[in-house]
């Protein structure tokens, strides 16, 4: 990942909450400012068993902030498993794994109707999908029937068995994974499914001081399996996690800052090097995600910061490269930073 793409947990983080000033009462925080201290400390917990990964963290929070889905691109290896373990445990959610493999079928996802000898009748068994956190590994690697088995529950939040929907837990979000670098046997995701995802986020190898961390940790007996040994305490839960979608959803957004991710996503289809450009939902993520973002920093309003922030993450996957391009060596994350440094800024 570029640090272009990590800029979004370049912020300070605010709390409006914090000590008061001279001659001046003490304030008392509020919901929205418990709300976002405990989301922050979320990331505190998760650095206890994920080292390096602060700004995939801060990608799963706002995704779940604004109830969207996150594709994770990274080479075996670099804790993607650990990392949304680590998050369940310390929002007290749910989590599932399910290994995508050719063989899977969607009624393995979804749930399917078993024959109950006992009672001579057919009973839905759930599939690892009712879940608050599903992780979905290495999804291109089932075919495009039991990827498609996802797209229900990922848009309306349900599934429908045997003529009848059954809703997801909530909050529900799938967090899949794929390999950037192996796709022999591999089943691409569609255009139509990728855009489901709010956000691309890429999980880089770790660097020299962080890979000594990494070891020190395991040479002192840290076991990936056991988080509650590692010391990852839950520190927010359901109630804290919908008290901060509230507060998102009170942050403004002035005329001009639409009209700027409106030109955003605009540039990214007249851009020579892309065959297709985002589409008017991939505008919308970015408004939600800018939200999200400019909220965990502290303030009630979006700035042009934090479109510029978040382009890269939820723009990266709705978009194609032309062919010519592709053997150029051009690069999405490129493109897109051109396109924000010539798209004009609001002042």
């Amino acid at each position: 990942m570029s640090n272009q793409a990590n800029s979004f947990t370049d912020g300070s983080y605010g709390y409006s909450g914090g000590p008061a000033s001279q001659g001046q009462p003490a304030q008392a925080p509020t919901r929205s400012d418990l709300a976002r201290k405990a989301l922050l400390d979320v990331r505190h917990e998760v650095g206890k068993a994920v080292v390096g990964q602060d700004a995939t963290v801060t990608g799963m929070l706002i995704a779940l902030l604004c109830g969207g889905h996150v594709l994770l691109e990274g080479v075996p290896g670099v804790a993607k498993t650990l990392l949304v373990r680590g998050l369940s445990a310390a929002l007290s959610l749910d989590t599932k794994r399910v290994q995508f493999t050719p063989d899977l079928m969607p009624g393995d996802v979804t749930g399917s109707l078993v024959y109950d000898t006992h009672t001579s009748e057919f009973t839905f068994r759930e599939g690892p999908v009712f879940t608050n956190i599903m992780l979905a590994d290495e999804i291109n690697r089932t075919p495009p029937k039991t990827q498609a088995s996802l797209l229900e529950a990922m848009e309306e939040r349900q599934v429908s068995v045997d003529g009848i929907s059954r809703p997801l837990p909530s909050p529900f979000i799938v967090a899949a994974t794929q390999n950037p670098v192996e796709y022999e046997g591999t089943y691409p995701l569609p255009e139509a499914q990728l855009d489901r995802f709010l956000l691309k986020l890429s999980m880089p190898l770790p660097g020299r001081a962080e890979e000594i961390e990494v070891i020190r940790r395991h040479s002192e007996g840290f076991d990936p399996r056991n988080l509650l040994a590692a010391g990852v305490r839950p520190v927010a839960g359901v109630a804290e996690l919908q008290n901060a979608r509230d507060a998102v959803a009170e942050v403004t957004v002035a005329p001009e800052i639409l009209g700027y991710i409106v030109d955003v996503v605009r540039a990214t289809r007249a851009a020579p090097s892309f065959q297709l450009g985002v589409s008017p939902r991939g505008a919308t993520a970015l408004l939600n995600t800018s939200r999200a973002w400019a909220w965990l920093s502290g303030r009630n309003f979006v700035t042009p910061d934090d479109v510029k922030a978040l382009s890269l993450p939820c723009l990266r996957h709705r978009v194609g490269l032309r062919p010519e391009a592709q053997m150029d060596g051009v690069h999405v994350d490129d493109v897109l930073g051109s396109i924000l440094a010539s798209v004009p800024v609001p002042r």
